[in-house]
């Protein structure tokens, strides 16, 4: 099961980077999103390449969530399966309807911090949780954690808001996930990050004690 998780994980990592370099690039660095740069609302722009990265990750959440399932709960408990099954439903719906890809991209940034826990476990894996990388990688984790999934979902929340005008705009089940998914990713991001912030802690406090 270590070989399997072992190449899991290295697709998720391959996806994680490919995904979050393309949402940051889409969100922040061209002008598909950019205030008055385009007629259309914002919530209904679309691109070649935003709908090449949603049709990329349905493709890795779905097969990821048939490896998790083959293989329950090895891979992963309840919680994974709702996470992936929420993120493809919600990915499937802006894809086909070309509606809300700038809050689909954002939640997509989110998996920037999935490289750190990848990499932790490959070190836990390796027997070196007492290296300096091993404690290096836990606190880039804690900050990425903090940015990509907490401090972003409140931006997220807030961009929501000052466009909920445009937000009203959305198919009615587009518009209804829209307010009812990211509130659960964002109660799971919070729980995972309480348990990363717990696990720092602790192995902090374990290298201070061996000093």
């Amino acid at each position: 099961m270590d070989k399997v998780e072992w190449k899991n994980r290295g697709f998720s990592t391959f996806h994680a980077i490919i995904a979050s370099s393309a949402s940051l690039y889409l969100l922040l660095f061209s002008d598909l999103f950019k205030e008055g740069s385009h007629n259309q609302l914002v919530i209904n722009r679309t691109s070649t390449v935003s709908e090449t990265i949603l049709g990329v990750s349905i493709g890795y959440f779905l097969s990821d969530l048939a490896m998790i399932v083959w293989h329950f709960p090895a891979l992963g408990a309840w919680e994974y399966v709702l996470h992936h099954g929420l993120s493809m439903f919600s990915i499937f719906l802006s894809l086909v309807s070309g509606q809300g890809q700038i809050y689909i991209l954002m939640v997509l940034f989110s998996e920037s911090t999935t490289p750190f826990v990848n990499l932790r476990w490959y070190l836990d894996i390796a027997g070196q949780k007492s290296s300096d990388l091993y404690i290096c990688n836990g606190i880039f984790l804690f900050l990425g954690w903090l940015v990509a999934r907490i401090l972003l979902f409140i931006f997220f929340f807030t961009h929501m808001l000052f466009h909920f005008d445009q937000v009203k705009e959305i198919f009615d089940l587009g518009f209804y996930s829209l307010l009812l998914v990211p509130p659960v990713l964002a109660i799971m991001n919070l729980f995972w990050f309480w348990k990363i912030a717990k696990g720092l802690v602790k192995t902090l406090s374990k290298k201070r004690h061996r000093q």
